[in-house]
């Protein structure tokens, strides 16, 4: 007999505390006798056993999911006495959806699709339980677990198709309760007379808008989780026009809730935190969840290239320009996936598309991001990854919340934090801290290796931490491929029981680093005071331009320099009886003319008449009768070439262009007269008017100009190639 499960206790109280862990001890040791049954007995507990659907129903009802704060269990043996229940009731649905354990223990595919199907072991409701509470950190198993649950029995799908209408029901519930007018058909509806005025978000109870927003945010988080796992039930909810509910929804009653959790008078201000950390979650849930159904029918259709992808890409344009009217909800979605991205994804795939409907619907973000108050950030990059939410007993998955539980692990909610919309929970993952090759923190890995661990205990650390590297720190991926053998060569060669490697202490760095401002006095590394007051950052402290620029200190610092450039004196009186070298005096004086003071003139002459050793003996100009004439008509000669020269270079200075030219001209015509050369006469090739005729030289000079015309300019331009080639000038 199986016992239904009971949360833990919020009194912490001895009592409580001992009665949760006797009735979860019953629970764990019944399920893990369960498990280890033979496949045929298994089946038979499972289908027969009225007991062990009542348990495993109350459990997927009464776990904790996430952000439930109020629930957090009050000591480490109720967290680890949860971690427990946890772990084998997911083990339990998780064989209850394999049809094949092995070659012998199996079920057809079309005798367990009966099964599941006729024993109700599982439905819609339970799947959509499973994937809230068990989807963190089970993703991929959770992914086998449902498509072969969907695949082996089609029937879930038409129970999916009559369940979204139920959900759909979910808004409309929302709506009344806060006394909002519906959108859609119920709209048109008119009210009956005696219908009494509804309470709104800010005049309902406090109880009534705890449990309001309570069910909005566990309803947003568990279709948002369904649709993460099973992409495939995203056509479901694209055929009952799920996206225009939901934007319409998160427009009318996203403020009002908003308005309520902030500004109503509450006594318990943790709860009231509590309460707008869970509509911010929801807001973010609503847009992701958005971005899901958009992504799996009308983006990766396109991606992928088809036949029908133009009318895949009209249909997302049509859901963005249906969002207009909702300005909230489209600058909210467009904070966290950019529209402008898409719409330039699909420019690029399908470059015929409507510029001015893209303009058109671009125009309109904009005009909603104005609308709500709120600048757009250009340089914003998307979010890529899975975003990260506070951990806490039941929302993690599987064999994978081994330390999910521990208080110590959840994100209290801080009181100075800027809040708004759909962007309130984002919360940015830590960087790796425990090397460059690992993406994860070292309290990840720690929580990744204890979680591994936690199924399989068997395997040692050193193991693990080199499954955790091969397959990129993916806990479910090592846990599946292991279970399935389905390790890489280089892991299977490893041994399983390998202790964790020692973890080298890398020398000092600061030991090693040598730069030109070692020990100075800001040296921090050096030196264990510095002097703080010749530190500022920006202008000083206390001073004013007009002190700064008041501030002769350094024209004091540095007169002493320029004392020594001082006025040169031009005349020194030296008093009798004192030399120049008592005045600091240089003996050089500038008047003086040194021009022979190196030249020895006369010691090296002969000795006899000095004026004939020093030149030549020349007849005197009186004696030289008989070469004067001569002398004289050189001279008159001389004379004339330098007045025609200085005539000449007087003419040369500015010349007439004019003569010039006509001395080219001469020139020319007395060089082609020597040669022989007669110019060519020029060519007609005009001729006279149309009709009169035209002479035999006109035609024959038409006649040359068409024969010879591919000599010059750009003519003949294939031939002249072709003989370029030919000749080896380029390469072919």
């Amino acid at each position: 007999y199986f016992v239904p499960y009971k949360p833990p206790p919020e009194d912490p109280s001895p009592a409580a505390v001992e009665e949760f862990l006797e009735h979860a001890k019953f629970i764990t040791e019944d399920l893990e006798w369960l498990l280890t049954l033979p496949h045929d007995k298994f089946w038979c507990q499972a289908v027969f056993d009225e007991s062990l659907q009542r348990c495993l129903d109350s459990y997927l009802r009464s776990a904790p999911r996430g952000l439930d704060l109020a629930a957090l269990p009050p000591s480490p043996a109720v967290a680890e006495m949860q971690r427990s229940v946890h772990r084998v009731v997911f083990l339990t649905f998780l064989r209850m959806a394999t049809h094949k354990e092995s070659k012998e223990s199996f079920l057809t595919p079309a005798v367990f699709g009966e099964i599941i199907y006729d024993n109700f072991l599982f439905d819609i409701p339970k799947i959509l339980d499973l994937c809230v509470l068990f989807g963190k950190g089970n993703n991929q198993l959770l992914h086998k677990m449902i498509e072969n649950i969907f695949t082996q029995q089609p029937s879930y799908y038409s129970d999916l198709d009559q369940t979204v209408p139920s959900v759909l029901q979910v808004f409309d519930t929302i709506l009344d309760r806060c006394g909002l007018q519906r959108e859609g058909a119920t709209a048109m509806e008119p009210l009956k007379l005696n219908t009494h005025t509804q309470h709104t978000a800010m005049t309902m109870s406090q109880q009534e808008l705890v449990d309001l927003i309570l069910y909005l945010c566990d309803s947003t988080s568990t279709i948002h989780a369904f649709l993460d796992i099973f992409p495939a039930a995203c056509s479901s909810f694209h055929s009952h026009a799920f996206l225009s509910r939901l934007s319409s929804f998160y427009e009318t009653a996203v403020p009002e809730l908003e308005k309520a959790a902030r500004k109503r008078n509450f006594d318990d201000k943790g709860l009231q935190e509590d309460l707008w950390k869970r509509v911010s979650h929801s807001c973010r849930k609503m847009v992701e969840t958005a971005h899901l159904l958009l992504h799996h029918t009308c983006l990766q259709p396109i991606l992928e290239g088809g036949e029908n992808t133009h009318l895949f890409a009209e249909e997302l344009l049509q859901h963005f320009t249906s969002f207009l009217p909702e300005k909230r909800f489209l600058s909210d979605y467009d904070e966290q996936f950019s529209i402008t991205d898409d719409i330039s994804l699909l420019q690029q795939v399908l470059p015929v598309i409507d510029e001015t409907r893209t303009s058109y619907i671009l125009q309109g973000v904009e005009s909603a991001w104005d609308s709500v108050g709120r600048k757009k950030l250009r340089s914003r990059t998307p979010p890529t990854g899975p975003v990260v939410e506070p951990p806490a007993q039941g929302a993690r998955g599987g064999a994978s919340t081994a330390a999910c539980l521990r208080p110590q692990e959840v994100r209290e909610p801080e009181r100075e934090e800027s809040l708004r919309g759909a962007e309130a929970m984002l919360d940015i993952p830590p960087k790796g801290d425990n090397g460059a090759g690992c993406p994860v923190s070292g309290a990840e890995l720690e929580s990744l290796l204890s979680c591994i661990r936690d199924l399989l205990p068997d395997l040692g650390e050193g193991f693990l931490l080199a499954c955790l590297q091969e397959y990129h720190y993916n806990s479910e991926l090592v846990i599946n491929n292991i279970l399935e053998e389905r390790l890489t060569p280089i892991l299977k060669d490893l041994d399983r029981a390998m202790p964790r490697p020692a973890k080298e202490e890398l020398p000092a760095l600061l030991n090693q680093r040598s730069n030109v401002f070692d020990d100075d006095e800001f040296d921090v590394f050096r030196r264990d005071s510095v002097d703080m007051s010749r530190i500022w950052k920006g202008r000083r402290k206390d001073e004013s331009a007009r002190q700064m620029l008041n501030d002769k200190r350094h024209v004091a610092e540095q007169r002493a320099r320029y004392q020594a450039y001082q006025t040169v004196v031009d005349e020194v009186v030296i008093e009798p009886g004192n030399s120049a070298a008592s005045y600091s005096l240089d003996d050089y004086d500038d008047e003086y003319d040194d021009t022979y003071d190196m030249n020895q003139v006369g010691a090296n002459d002969l000795d006899g008449d000095s004026l004939l050793n020093r030149r030549p003996f020349t007849v005197p100009q009186i004696l030289q009768t008989g070469n004067k004439p001569c002398w004289e008509d050189e001279e008159e000669e001389e004379e004339e070439e330098e007045t025609v020269q200085s005539d000449v270079s007087r003419q040369q200075f500015v010349q007439d262009p004019a003569m010039l030219r006509e001395r080219a001209a001469a020139r020319r015509a007395a060089m082609q007269q020597r040669k022989g050369f007669h110019p060519e006469r020029p060519g007609n090739v005009a001729g006279r008017p149309k009709g009169q005729g035209q002479t035999l030289e006109t035609i024959l000079d038409r006649r040359k100009k068409e024969a010879n015309k591919s000599r010059v300019s750009n003519h003949n331009r294939r031939s002249m190639a072709d003989r370029k080639r030919n000749q080896g000038m380029i390469p072919s």
